[in-house]
């Protein structure tokens, strides 16, 4: 019995070409940041995400309103998860030595 393939990814010359568009958009939007900063990330969420709220900063009462949301499973998740990262960066941190190195007199 013969293999029938119901749906084939695109050739290669299409990925490819696919890449590179959405490569020049990326580098397009960071330009943009880097070039006129949170006026160009309002206007980029608005038109990728249609996202454009009166202020991008949440007051305490809405952080407070959302992290009640989160159930407490999640919660101890998030907590574990930061607690390794903090560990391993502080173990890095640690192991980091200044060096100074006199390669040749006064260099």
């Amino acid at each position: 019995m013969a293999i029938r393939y119901l749906k084939s990814g695109k050739p290669q010359v299409e990925r490819s070409e696919d890449d590179a568009k959405v490569r020049a958009v990326v580098e397009a939007a960071l330009a943009d940041i880097e070039a006129r900063g949170d006026a160009a990330v309002r206007e980029l969420a608005e038109k990728f995400d249609n996202f454009s709220p009166a202020s991008y900063r949440l007051s305490q009462g809405e952080i407070d309103e959302l992290i009640s949301e989160v159930s407490q499973r999640d919660m101890d998740d998030i907590r574990f998860a930061q607690d390794q990262v903090r560990k391993f960066a502080e173990i890095q941190r640690a192991s980091m030595q200044d060096v100074e190195v006199e390669t040749l007199p006064g260099v």
